[in-house]
């Protein structure tokens, strides 16, 4: 006699059990997520309508005011069927929305729509890539994948990470490990700070900063640095600084570095996308003598957080990674033919953030992606012109990547550093800042492709109007003091 099949979680419980909430997998998932998303796409929409521009007006107490009434008790004892649509919404309401061209401050892209979309396949099939047999398509997928990218880069193998910070901390570790605990981090001034910390976290001694006076890495401080210290050294340089979009001098750097015998780790998390630009890959020539590189594709790759790699040229290195679990990758298993995936990441449980890199990289091909580079690239050089002709503005320099510093004319810092606040306090515009030079900046990172000409002119005028309130602001005594 055949077993009957199990009722699908639709049907009613029996009396005094709970109903099963609906799986996003199986066979009913499809259906079960069809109105679930179309309660998300409302809810973003209505959200975004209630902020009304690039971020939330009113500052973070009015945002976590919001945020409060809108959750409620957490963990109530009965469930709220409206708790999707109502938090969905809180969020949207609450977001600084990359997508919004006014929105400019950060490293921080609007992902494409078809990488969003193929993220919500990865997290309805939930494949964890730690063994095979959690992750039978994923992980050949990955393994595909991130031997294409590296290519790119001119290395031969990459793996797949959170992002730029755990990529640098990876490529500490694999220097510690190829040349022993005592090799010493030497980088720029302008390094990210992940670097010096992922030498604090691994025990490494203290890092060498070298001087960066223009921003990016001096050669012959850095000659100067590995002649007079004992090695072995690892110097990190930096492709698309996080201040201002700049590269260091790579082929001079890695001129040194073979002089010296040091290894070369180079941070391109930001400019690793002109590798897609027939038009600016050029700038990067030097990317392929690094022994490792750090890419990170929620940057100038469109892709939904978390999209990182670290590329290595030396595939051998990767064997300091190794790790056995019997119920992962026993020996057995592997001898019989299971790739064994634990030695891919310092983590165990991964989601297949490659899908939604592998469906962006296909459905696009490089001339798309090469093409959404160009134009964020183009639109910084026409937002410098706009800030160089304003005279209410002073121009850092022409932008390197997509990246832009300005500042009011004749502005202190506390200025520009109101300037900022207000335009976040209004929820009008969102800038970032940097300090170079000995002064603050403010800062316009362009990464949003649909950015229009006069989306610029406005961002700029909102800028001019901020700072106009400051300097009035600054005349103006407050009641009751009187002015020096």
């Amino acid at each position: 006699m055949s077993t009957p099949p199990p009722e699908p979680a639709s049907e009613v419980a029996p009396a005094g059990r709970r109903p099963v909430p609906p799986l996003a997998s199986g066979p009913e998932g499809p259906n079960a997520l069809r109105p679930l998303l179309d309660t998300v796409l409302d809810a973003l929409g209505d959200g975004a309508r209630a902020r009304g521009g690039p971020l939330p007006a009113g500052g973070p107490d009015a945002v976590a005011a919001r945020v409060r009434a809108a959750v409620g008790d957490v963990l109530p004892q009965e469930g709220d069927p409206g708790a999707l649509r109502a938090l969905v919404h809180a969020l949207a309401e609450g977001a600084a929305d990359p997508a919004d061209p006014l929105c400019a401050a950060h490293l921080h892209c609007p992902p494409l729509a078809v990488a969003a979309a193929a993220d919500l396949a990865a997290s309805v099939l939930n494949p964890s890539l730690d063994s095979w047999d959690q992750a039978p398509a994923a992980s050949e997928l990955e393994a595909l994948v991130t031997r294409a990218l590296a290519r790119e880069a001119g290395a031969a193998d990459a793996l797949i990470t959170t992002g730029g910070t755990e990529s640098n901390q990876l490529a500490l570790l694999l220097a510690r490990e190829t040349l022993g605990a005592g090799v010493r981090l030497v980088c720029a001034a302008g390094a990210h700070h992940s670097l010096p910390r992922a030498a604090w976290l691994l025990g490494l001694p203290d890092p060498v900063i070298v001087p960066a006076p223009a921003g990016t890495l001096d050669p012959a401080a850095l000659d100067a640095a590995l002649t007079a210290l004992p090695g072995p050294h690892l110097v990190a340089a930096t492709a698309g600084t996080t201040d201002a979009g700049l590269i260091d001098p790579l082929p001079e750097i890695a001129g040194l570095c073979a002089a010296h015998r040091a290894r070369l780790h180079i941070d391109a998390a930001y400019g690793g996308g002109l590798l897609f630009s027939d038009r600016r890959r050029d700038r990067l020539t030097g990317l392929e003598t690094a022994h490792t590189v750090t890419l990170d594709l929620h940057k100038l790759g469109w892709q939904p957080v978390a999209a990182g790699l670290l590329a290595v040229r030396r595939p051998r290195d990767l064997a300091a990674l190794h790790q056995r679990a019997d119920y992962l990758n026993a020996e057995d298993d592997i001898e019989a033919g299971l790739p064994d995936l634990l030695g891919r990441s310092l983590r165990t449980t991964r989601r297949p953030d490659v899908l939604k890199i592998a469906v962006t990289l296909k459905t696009l091909g490089r001339a798309g992606l090469g093409a959404l580079v160009d134009q964020v690239c183009d639109r910084a050089r026409e937002f410098a012109a706009l800030v160089h002709d304003h005279p209410g503005f002073e121009l850092y320099d022409r932008p390197t990547i997509s990246t832009v510093l300005f500042r009011p004319a004749h502005a202190t810092d506390d200025d520009v550093a109101a300037v900022r606040r207000k335009l976040l306090d209004q929820g009008r515009a969102v800038l970032g800042r940097a300090h170079l030079d000995g002064r603050l900046w403010l800062k316009a990172t362009l990464l949003n492709p649909a950015t229009r000409p006069a989306d610029l002119a406005a961002l700029l005028q909102l800028a001019e109007k901020a700072a106009e309130h400051a300097a009035h602001a600054v005349e103006e005594p407050v009641e009751g003091n009187t002015p020096r």
